[in-house]
């Protein structure tokens, strides 16, 4: 395996990584050239969504290749093309062989959501004061428990005190399930998990399986009646499309929870929620906000 680096910058981003990826580059990657430095610059999207720039002023665009003379080739047909200009090499350099698996477990660690309840992936033991776990490894869905919006729902289903409190529930945009889980570890029993995609109403299965629980997965078809709990923790634009299917299905003195929300955005979604419930601010972290509703 040999890594290429190039120092690009922000305006040859794109065309240079579409270029090596085209020249069969194994992976390509984009970093910040100034991070760590005084000169490093932010660059944030929202969750599922493309970042608002493809790369940083000065971007290290690295690219990895199976063999040397698939990296120098590369090297060579990329100094001839006119959207190199501005752009050099850095670099080109073997990389040791690695446990690739190991490596990639070793950066997912348990999660703690409160001081006994927490995220821990399979291959980790349980820390010593977790009474209340979910097992759950990263997957193709959304939903491992690192994101803010996800641990500030699993935090508010811990701080309702039991199943008889959540009552039924519905995860709506479940992704991987944690949440509807997470609702199960704390004694909730009729749970309705359901998402658009497939894949993840298949990963909710699965996990809910490995954890030792029952949910109702499906598409968002599954979805019927009034629920003590609905929880969808998605995006504002869909929250806010959703919102009377949403309102539609809480139960009365039943509570709604809605996540994947920027501070910026509550006024718009209590404006579009209004009509219906009068949404508040329950959590905040990072930038992030959990709002909620009873009706």
């Amino acid at each position: 395996m040999h890594e290429l680096s190039l120092l690009c910058p922000q305006d040859r981003v794109e065309a240079v990584s579409e270029a090596l990826e085209a020249l069969d580059a194994l992976s390509v990657s984009v970093e910040d050239a100034d991070a760590q430095t005084e000169a490093e610059q932010a660059l944030f999207g929202e969750p599922g969504m493309p970042p608002p720039r493809a790369g940083w002023q000065r971007s290290r665009v690295v690219a990895l290749f199976g063999t040397e003379a698939a990296a120098q080739e590369a090297r060579q047909l990329l100094a001839v093309q006119d959207f190199f200009e501005g752009c050099e090499v850095s670099g080109l350099v073997p990389l040791v062989d690695q446990d690739w698996v190991r490596l990639t477990q070793s950066q997912f660690a348990p999660v703690d959501i409160t001081p006994e309840f927490w995220i821990v992936p399979t291959w980790h033991e349980p820390p010593a004061q977790a009474k209340t776990i979910i097992r759950l490894d990263p997957g193709l869905a959304f939903g491992t428990g690192t994101h803010p919006t996800t641990r500030m729902c699993l935090r508010w289903i811990a701080r309702q005190g039991g199943g008889a409190a959540l009552g039924r529930v519905l995860d709506y945009g479940c992704g991987s399930g944690i949440l509807a889980i997470g609702a199960a570890k704390f004694g909730a029993t009729d749970i309705d998990a359901v998402d658009i995609d497939p894949a993840a109403v298949e990963s909710a299965a699965l996990n809910a399986q490995a954890n030792g629980v029952q949910l109702q997965t499906g598409l968002p078809d599954k979805a019927g009646g009034s629920y003590q709990t609905v929880l969808a923790n998605i995006l504002a634009t869909p929250l806010r499309v959703l919102a009377p299917l949403l309102c539609g299905h809480v139960a009365p003195g039943g509570h709604l929870v809605l996540a994947g929300i920027l501070e910026r955005q509550a006024e718009e979604l209590q404006e579009a929620y209004a009509p219906w419930l009068s949404l508040t601010v329950a959590d905040r972290e990072d930038g992030w906000i959990l709002m909620t509703a009873t009706r």
